[in-house]
């Protein structure tokens, strides 16, 4: 090798494009609402809440209940119940077709998730919509799942929390699906007479058959911040009624303006303020609370 090439940068290597190291999918996430780049693990670990802007990422049912519950003696409710084509459905693709291709991307058989355990040691029953399967849509399993969970709360003497992530009613499932709505307010009004309560807490977004039924009948309904609740979606109502629609309409700040949700908690806090409320109804002294 001369002085000159010495002195000269060296030529670009072509290399092997299969040996090439490539960042794996996924790894980073960029906040919608303030464009900070985080860690998909660092998200994770803050529950899916952005550490810049305290913006609240959707999160799945499971991931959301690990969080919420404690370690120890946590059970599953209602999961053997499994979705069936009753009325033989088919859009541009078959039910049983959609069915499985939500089941695979999730790993859950349903949109609803129920489990017991208990929160700083106050024992419960929880259930918490899956909204990445079919849009977190409520069908006949979803239902009935919630049905137990209710009627297991009933039988240990133990409060109900739902956690809503959910499109509406499934319409795939027809009036089947509709019939959930006075079902699920069934089984909440026999907790109700056992005197246990119901907190319901509404997350992003909250929407349809669900909005209209169990979603507001919570003895406290809390709802995270600047979750998208309501019947319908903002869009539709102003084409159906041409008209402009207020700044921040069927957000979860506008509710509790209006009346509609009783108080906003961060997901952060979620956990020490959902027992806190629950001593409260139960009667029971601050230091149950551990």
């Amino acid at each position: 090798m001369s002085w000159l090439e010495k002195l000269l940068p060296p030529k670009i290597q072509h290399t092997d494009p299969a040996d090439r190291r490539s960042v794996p999918e996924g790894l980073w996430i960029k906040c919608p609402s303030c464009e900070t780049v985080l860690y998909k693990s660092d998200l994770e670990q803050n529950v899916n809440v952005c550490p810049s802007c305290g913006h609240h990422h959707r999160i799945g049912a499971r991931a959301r209940l690990n969080a919420f519950l404690d370690g120890e003696g946590r059970y599953e409710i209602g999961q053997e119940v499994v979705p069936v084509d009753a009325l033989k459905f088919k859009d541009s693709r078959k039910y049983p077709e959609r069915l499985k291709e939500a089941m695979d991307n999730t790993g859950e058989t349903d949109a609803l998730v129920v489990m017991g355990g208990a929160v700083h040691s106050i024992e419960l029953v929880a259930a918490c919509f899956e909204f990445d399967f079919m849009g977190g849509s409520m069908g006949s399993v979803v239902g009935e799942r919630f049905v137990r969970g209710v009627e297991t709360a009933i039988e240990q003497k133990v409060p109900f929390v739902c956690f809503t992530a959910t499109g509406g009613a499934r319409m795939q499932e027809g009036l089947l699906s509709l019939m959930q709505m006075a079902k699920t307010n069934a089984a909440l009004t026999r907790l109700a007479k056992k005197g246990l309560p119901y907190i319901s807490v509404l997350t992003d977004p909250t929407m349809g058959g669900v909005s209209a039924g169990f979603a507001f009948v919570g003895d406290v309904v809390v709802a995270e911040p600047r979750a998208l609740i309501g019947f319908a979606g903002p869009r539709v109502i102003e084409t159906t009624v041409r008209v402009k629609l207020p700044e921040g309409f069927q957000r979860a700040e506008f509710l509790q303006e209006k009346g509609a949700v009783d108080f906003i908690c961060d997901r952060r806090e979620l956990r020490k303020t959902v027992a806190n409320v629950l001593a409260m109804l139960q009667r029971q002294p601050a230091d149950a609370v551990s």
